[in-house]
């Protein structure tokens, strides 16, 4: 998708058309967003298209939640998979790194094979309830963005925190309340998975995904940072 044409800006390397015709109503899944891609090769840039229903964090954008990153900022992307959303990650830290981290053996050759035409993005294959394992391989980070299947989703992300996250940085976990249990009321699930968050990071949001039933965003932070709260949206 090269034609850039009635796309603005939104955040820092994140662009948003609204596909509805002019003078009707549009609502989320009439809005298109899109990030840059640099041509290796120095042909130029393209525009590529960002669909939220492939992409929980790409749905979080557009309920009002831009990322707070930048062209230079360091992330940590656990249960990466594919690497698709990652991808676009890439798109906007043009100028810093992307460490992207999978389990399963079958899906880390596709996501490897990604990363061959972007430099900025590290492949890890390790298991994400073991940071000390792959800690000499990762830096301080300005966000940890996490979408596992895992049971104890709060306590990796604590976990990983406590050895990567910046004193300022943020934390994006994508709870999956059915692969904690199958069964529980997913409201008391949240509930439990936000608390065990709030021992040692400060929640700033939490928010219901469109298209992504039995999900919840949460945002949150370091608390040593929370002196001076910062508007997110």
């Amino acid at each position: 998708m090269n034609d850039c044409a009635d796309y603005t800006e939104i955040g820092c390397g994140i662009y948003q058309r609204q596909a509805s015709p002019a003078g009707q109503a549009s609502n989320a899944s009439q809005t298109q967003l899109a990030t840059v891609s640099r041509q290796e090769d120095g042909g130029g840039q393209e525009f590529r298209a960002w669909d939220f229903r492939h992409s929980k964090l790409a749905a979080l954008i557009l309920k009002g939640f831009v990322p707070p990153i930048t062209e230079y900022s360091l992330v940590l992307y656990l249960g990466a998979a594919s690497g698709s959303t990652a991808s676009h990650i890439s798109d906007i830290v043009q100028n810093g790194l992307v460490y992207v981290l999978e389990f399963s053996p079958t899906v880390m050759k596709k996501l490897i094979s990604r990363c061959e035409s972007r430099q900025n993005m590290i492949p890890i294959f390790a298991d994400a309830n073991h940071p000390e394992r792959y800690s000499y391989l990762v830096d301080k980070v300005d966000l940890i963005y996490q979408d596992i299947a895992q049971r104890n989703q709060a306590e990796i992300a604590l976990a990983n925190a406590e050895y990567f996250l910046k004193d300022d940085g943020y934390l994006i976990l994508m709870i999956k309340a059915r692969s904690i249990d199958s069964t529980a009321d997913t409201k008391e699930i949240f509930k439990k998975e936000v608390e065990e968050l709030q021992k040692r990071l400060s929640i700033l949001k939490t928010v219901k995904l469109p298209g992504y039933r039995d999900h919840l965003a949460v945002i949150a932070r370091g608390r040593s940072s929370i002196r001076n709260p910062q508007k997110l949206i």
